[in-house]
């Protein structure tokens, strides 16, 4: 099937709130098309209402890439981010896009709304920011030298460590992770900031793309005749975009990401299942450093499944919702046969039929059938 024909498929069961099937249709036609910006912001859109936030962004980043002109591409990254409760780079996105677009009043109108939401955050913190400060200033000894500055985004500034630096107590946790590329990565912390260490052998730097939000992170590496290699997570904690810099070395790249606030990062990607540890850095001149064991917590995989299960079994629906649900888990857990089946019967028919059997439909179009009293009309674009 031509790259078209899967775009109009994909718009038509957007339309008839098929967003799972949507996605996997315009992922096909992006396999045929892949420097489509419109396919990409299509798709954002329906991550969006996948709730699958994060690959909405990733996806709105790539349209922007592609057609930097594209005002749409940013208010689906915007939407996306808001939904993360990363309001500044959603008033960013925003303001571009109003530039673009100045006779939309949408853009005007999340504008408003990021200001509003970022000035409720900062409200919120200030307190804390000043307790904080109070206390580290408290229990900082008079011999300690100052602080060094903080250096400009983008470089990097290697520093001889204090003969003082038993006073300071720095936790450093240590994680390695091996991604589905062939790059590996790694992470610790300090208390201000977050090094993320990227092995990548021999990687021109012009190859290399990374955008900072005010809690993700975006990596990608499109070294031609090479597998690219693409890292988008959510990260633990908020960070402050305008300060976080990179470098690309010889074998590595080398991400430092500086911490909006003190606390204690238990992994570096986000998951609801692991607790906020609003835990502080504080210095004392008394304290030893300690460094806690990298051996990662055991966690009860078969447990938590079994616990969501539970609570998706007993999620009561009905009427459309319930409908939707169950053909979704269907499609969710079929075979390849199965989704293919289900796929061509339901866009050849325009969402009158509703197949699983690949041998039926596999060798034939598949005629719409609708419901007594009414008829098949096309949809116009």
């Amino acid at each position: 099937m031509a790259s078209s024909d899967l775009e109009t498929k994909a718009k038509e069961a957007f339309i008839d709130d098929h967003f799972e099937l949507a996605v996997d249709l315009y992922s096909q036609a992006i396999s045929l098309t892949p420097n489509s910006a419109e396919l990409y912001v299509d798709r954002a859109q329906a991550n969006i209402k996948l709730q699958n936030f994060t690959e909405a962004v990733a996806d709105a980043n790539k349209a922007i890439e592609l057609d930097p002109s594209m005002a749409k591409a940013y208010l689906r990254k915007a939407m996306a981010c808001i939904k993360l409760e990363e309001y500044q780079t959603a008033k960013t996105a925003l303001e571009a896009g109003a530039s673009l677009a100045p006779g939309d009043s949408r853009f005007t109108k999340l504008i408003k709304e990021c200001d509003e939401c970022i000035a409720a955050e900062e409200a919120e913190e200030l307190p804390a920011e000043l307790v904080n400060k109070a206390s580290i200033e408290a229990v900082t000894p008079n011999i300690l030298p100052p602080a060094a500055a903080l250096p400009s985004e983008g470089t990097l500034v290697s520093s001889t460590k204090p003969k003082y630096r038993a006073c300071f107590l720095l936790l450093f946790v240590h994680f390695s992770l091996t991604i589905h590329c062939n790059c590996r990565h790694e992470f610790y912390q300090k208390p201000e900031e977050v090094v993320v260490t990227i092995f990548a052998k021999r990687v021109p730097a012009n190859s290399v793309v990374i955008d900072f939000g005010e809690q993700i992170l975006s990596v990608d590496i499109e070294v031609p005749g090479e597998e690219a290699y693409h890292f988008q997570p959510r990260l633990f904690g908020k960070i402050v975009p305008s300060k976080c810099r990179y470098e690309v070395m010889s074998t590595k790249i080398e991400i430092r990401l500086t911490k909006a606030d003190s606390l204690h990062w238990s992994s570096l990607e986000f998951s609801r299942n692991v607790p906020v540890a609003h835990k502080e850095y504080v210095s004392s001149g008394s304290q030893k450093p300690t460094y806690p064991s990298s051996k990662p917590k055991r966690v009860d995989w078969d447990k938590l499944e079994a616990q969501v299960k539970k609570e998706e079994k007993e999620e009561k629906l009905d009427g459309d919702a319930a409908l939707n649900k169950f053909f979704r888990d269907i499609y969710k857990d079929a075979d390849e046969d199965t989704k293919r089946a289900m796929s061509k019967s339901f866009v050849e028919s325009h969402g009158t039929v509703l197949s699983t059997n690949w041998k039926e439909v596999g060798s034939k179009k598949v005629e719409g059938s609708p419901p007594d009293g009414m008829e098949v009309k096309k949809w116009e674009y």
